[in-house]
């Protein structure tokens, strides 16, 4: 893609507004903390400590609004805790001094690395890190600085205070990600029905996951229809594809794959009444033709062998599923425990740690831009003679992100948005010159609308957020003779700066393409090996393919992510033409998804072991692991030493009835490596990668 093509892409999506669920309670909720804070800051204390106790309640409500996992309140305060340290520190090396420079700098430094901990670290940071450019020059005091502290943490503790003591859904996130991985299951399992090979995107599945994660004292209180769901849902896709796919399972027409397509669609309506069940805290409701579909004695007549074995075992993790979303059932595990805070704390700081030490990294290269470009922003605007020189670094640390395409979509968001709010809240001063408690109130109703908004485009988020910054500091006394000009032109250099930094030291996702595709061959690799292991000794632990699948899962989402980063980069690739993306895509899905396949087939613990399987599950996964590293290289990856096992498997003669569905198997991962070759091996002229749609798997 040139440069022009990219510029273009990027300002479309900066600009769009997208349509998404609005919570309005929520956006409600925090409004009303934050008039709460500035009303009685404004009675109390006067208009400068109400304006930066806004701020504080300000960006305490946007932290509850991240996508995390934590309880809000835990993320209200962190946030207004830390921009309160960030505001007292400022003031005390001086606001106009060269300490604040050197703080800006760290700061901003620090705020980068923070993205290596995730993006709700990395985006509360940033905002703190931008909102402190404007709080500390409000204070005039050392005392009246922890004063304005101070306030800025009251912020963060009403808006924590009122996600208390106003719940909204409690548990509703975590509702939400369990339905919609159940749900996500039952469209799979409608689709199987006229696509036995139909791919499926473990996204739901991993965020279920994610959200499942819970504290000691979550886990406790955590309600009963979400204890266990999601591990029965895990375990009921390989069994959905391996009942669907005729390579293990029945012939593509005939009354066995008709009775299949009827297990699938009453399997869809079973999962879907669960989701809903979950979603809305309500009894599961089981379409009467669904439940007679599971409960017909004609299936052990229809099908056999491995059919008979997934349908049993499908049917019986269906009843599974609906226990446990009425709360009787459970698969007895322990729940996923995720850190406390004070916990997380050494932990966050040894992952930022370990950036420093790759200077090639996206988040590294990211932490030296925007400490690079919010200095040059100071310094930019107390040298113009424009005034609030803060608001240039402010605007390029909001719109900055560690890859190309956010940034430049922020940066044209930010300016566009600005125009809009800073011409819309200029006319509404004009028309009614508010005094400090209307201007009070015009600020908390555009507050209100970036809270409802904010998940619908940058755009409108920054349209609502100039209006309200041009009305809280009119509250605070400034005319908006004073901040609008200023405003709109600072924005414009903030994100121009952003953008320049960007171009010039670039974190390219396009260049790092195989390497994403090595490691994601690696994964599936193990993955494999794994399995074919269970085969060889079935008495042996499942923990070891657990964590390869979820391995597996991890590096097909790096790698799409890195596909459609460089989808929209003006960067030509280097080793991956379009057509040997798509190809090695498609191969590597297919390895991770006959896997999968095999997994649903593991036989149980007493069974016969297939010594073979432990010779192929060696060489397998030593020929993926030197393979990965011939993709790096640029090289053609061979798979001499996998047919060699295969070769010797063969030899010990026609395999039984226990070790023919891991030998056909076998079969499908060595064609599925030999695509994959084929993919990497075909010429294909220099071109700008564009998009290939995600891999199956």
């Amino acid at each position: 893609m040139t440069w022009l093509n990219a510029l273009k892409a990027t300002a479309r999506s900066g600009m769009s507004v997208e349509r998404r669920r609005l919570e309005p309670a929520v956006a409600l909720r925090g409004a009303a903390g934050l008039a709460l804070v500035v009303g009685v800051s404004l009675v109390t204390l006067g208009p400068t400590a109400a304006v930066s106790s806004a701020f504080g309640a300000f960006q305490a409500a946007i932290a509850t609004f991240q996508r995390s996992w934590r309880p809000r309140p835990v993320l209200a305060l962190a946030s207004g805790a830390s921009l309160a340290l960030s505001t007292f520190l400022g003031y005390l090396v001086g606001a106009h001094s060269p300490f604040f420079l050197a703080l800006l700098a760290a700061w901003t430094f620090a705020s980068g690395l923070a993205w290596a901990v995730g993006p709700t670290a990395g985006i509360i940071a940033s905002s703190n890190v931008a909102i402190m450019l404007v709080t500390v020059t409000l204070p005039t005091s050392i005392p009246t600085a922890a004063g304005h502290a101070a306030m800025i943490a009251a912020g963060g503790v009403v808006q924590a205070a009122l996600v208390v003591l106003v719940p909204i859904r409690r548990w509703g996130a975590q509702r939400d990600a369990l339905a919609d991985a159940l749900a996500a299951e039952a469209d799979y399992a409608r689709r199987l029905r006229q696509d036995p090979r139909a791919p499926f995107d473990p996204e739901p599945l991993m965020t279920a996951r994610l959200a499942a994660a819970v504290t000691p004292r979550e886990a406790r209180r955590r309600p009963a229809e979400l204890h266990g769901s999601r591990g029965v849902a895990e375990r009921i896709r390989p069994v959905l594809a391996s009942l669907a796919d005729p390579a293990l399972g029945v012939p593509e027409a005939g009354p066995e794959r008709d009775r299949v397509r009827e297990l699938l669609g009453a399997a869809a309506s079973v999962l879907d009444a669960a989701a809903r069940a979950i979603r809305h805290g309500e009894p599961v409701r089981i379409p009467a033709p669904a439940e007679a579909a599971l409960k017909t004695p004609d299936t052990g007549a229809i099908l056999t062998g491995p059919a008979f074995r997934a349908a049993t075992r499908l049917i019986a993790l269906l009843g599974d599923v609906v226990e446990t979303a009425e709360g009787t059932g459970g698969d007895g595990s322990e729940p996923l425990l995720r850190p406390t805070l004070p916990r997380l704390v050494p932990l966050a700081l040894r992952t930022m740690r370990a950036e420093l030490g790759r200077r090639d990294s996206p988040v590294f290269r990211h932490a030296a831009r925007v400490c690079a470009v919010a200095a040059a922003g100071y310094l930019l605007g107390k040298a113009l003679p424009l005034g609030h020189g803060y608001w240039a670094p402010m605007a390029s640390v909001m719109v900055m992100r560690p890859d190309f395409s956010q940034t430049y979509s922020r940066a044209v968001a930010r300016f566009g948005g600005t125009l809009v709010g800073v011409a819309l809240a200029t006319g509404l001063v004009q028309l009614t010159h508010p005094g400090p408690g209307l201007s009070a109130a015009l600020a908390v109703l555009c507050a209100f609308l970036m809270y409802l908004l904010m998940r619908t485009g940058y755009a409108a988020a920054s349209a609502c957020t100039s209006a309200y910054v041009v009305f809280l500091l009119g509250t605070g006394g400034l005319q908006w003779t004073q901040t609008v000009p200023d405003r709109v032109l600072l924005t414009l250099l903030g994100g121009v700066l952003a953008m320049a930094a960007y171009a010039l030291y670039p974190a390219w996702e396009t260049p790092r393409l195989r390497t994403r595709l090595a490691d994601w061959l690696a994964a599936c690799g193990r993955y494999a090996a794994a399995v074919a292991d269970r085969y060889a000794d079935p008495a042996a632990p499942a923990d070891e393919v657990r964590r390869a699948l979820l391995a597996t899962r991890a590096a097909r989402v790096a790698w799409q992510e890195a596909l459609e980063r460089a989808t929209h980069e003006p960067v030509r690739h280097r080793g991956l033409s379009r057509a040997a993306a798509e190809g090695a895509g498609h191969a590597v899905g297919q390895l991770g998804r006959i896997a999968m396949l095999m997994e649903a087939h593991v036989p149980e613990r007493g069974a016969p072991p297939v010594p073979a399987a432990a010779a192929f599950a060696g060489a397998l996964r030593g020929a993926t692991e030197r393979g990965a590293k011939a993709v790096r290289e640029r090289r053609v990856p061979q798979w001499g030493e996998v047919e060699k096992a295969l070769a010797a498997w063969d030899g010990e003669g026609a395999p039984d009835r226990s070790d023919r569905v891991v030998r056909k198997g076998a079969g499908l991962l060595m064609h599925s490596l030999d695509e994959l070759s084929d993919a990497l091996a075909s010429p294909a002229p220099p071109m700008a990668l564009k998009d290939t749609g995600p891999p199956t798997s």
